[in-house]
């Protein structure tokens, strides 16, 4: 029998006793990602049905206690830092390739900019990473853009660019209705595209776009032409898009109507958004 190795399809969040970071080998990032989980009690304003979190299982308590996260994130980059993270278990089957931390990530169970210290644990990762000299060592955020416009996180934004940070926002569909089935959610797609727009004008984003089949059948030419629609509005309100991520699923979802789109329709909408002349990677996915 071969060994296990570690690879993107392992997104195990176990770190030791860890609370808030993780480490996982990330297919997008190509490499080591540390992982940076704001919502230790998994809840989320999405609820989507390709999500791999399992909430059938209570999470902890809903507060991020900074002096944790501080302690998690130190011990970590130390042991990036020394090499011993690769001689423990899972990261010593990592293919060497893989072993490089390409990013810290501030991305968990749940919708990250609703942690009530957002803008604080913006802080207290700046300042470790500094500490341990990886202040070129990418520094991202997973968002599904619903709360931009508050005031705490639009703070914590700002802190978030000083220190380099590329903000990763999600946009999974282009009309309402399949915003709702695939995202499961009653917010309007309005305010996410608002946030979207507004957030670009300052910063160049990175759009991370996921389709998948839902009980076999995938978005219709229809709803890839809004969702173009979408890219062109964003563009034309003065956003910047660095690129634009066309993917698909590659662990096992909450849903079991939920199945990987083919490779051959992923690079058709990759086009929609390359004929914007947008950069886009489009990332199969796994079944």
């Amino acid at each position: 029998m071969q060994p296990h190795r570690l690879d993107f399809r392992d997104h195990r969040r176990s770190l030791r006793d860890n609370r808030y970071v993780y480490a996982v080998v990330s297919r997008r990032a190509r490499g080591l990602s540390i992982g940076i989980n704001l919502n230790p009690d998994k809840v989320c304003n999405f609820d989507c049905p390709y999500c791999q979190v399992d909430r059938t299982v209570p999470g902890g308590p809903r507060d991020v206690d900074l002096g944790v996260l501080e302690s998690e994130l130190d011990d970590l980059l130390a042991r990036v830092n020394d090499g011993s993270l690769w001689e423990e278990a899972p990261f010593d089957t990592a293919a060497p390739a893989m072993r490089v931390v390409r990013d810290v990530a501030i991305a968990g169970d749940g919708e990250p900019t609703s942690c009530t210290v957002f803008d604080e644990a913006v802080d207290v990762i700046g300042r470790v990473r500094a500490a341990h000299g990886l202040d070129d060592v990418a520094l991202t955020l997973l968002t599904n853009a619903t709360l931009f416009h508050r005031p705490r996180v639009t703070a914590g934004l700002s802190r978030f660019a000083a220190l380099g940070g590329v903000v990763w926002a999600k946009l999974d569909a282009g009309t309402q209705g399949y915003f709702e089935e695939v995202d499961g959610t009653r917010l309007p797609l309005r305010r996410v595209v608002d946030n979207i727009v507004a957030e670009g004008r300052k910063q160049p984003l990175v759009l991370q776009c996921l389709f998948m089949t839902l009980d076999g059948e995938g978005p219709d030419d229809d709803e890839l032409d809004a969702w173009q629609g979408r890219l062109r509005e964003i563009l034309a309100a003065g956003a910047r898009i660095a690129l634009v991520q066309v993917y698909s699923i590659a662990r096992r979802p909450a849903q079991a109507r939920v199945g990987v789109l083919p490779v051959a329709r992923l690079e058709e909408i990759g086009l929609r958004a390359r004929e914007l002349g947008l950069e886009t990677v489009v990332v199969p996915g796994v079944g």
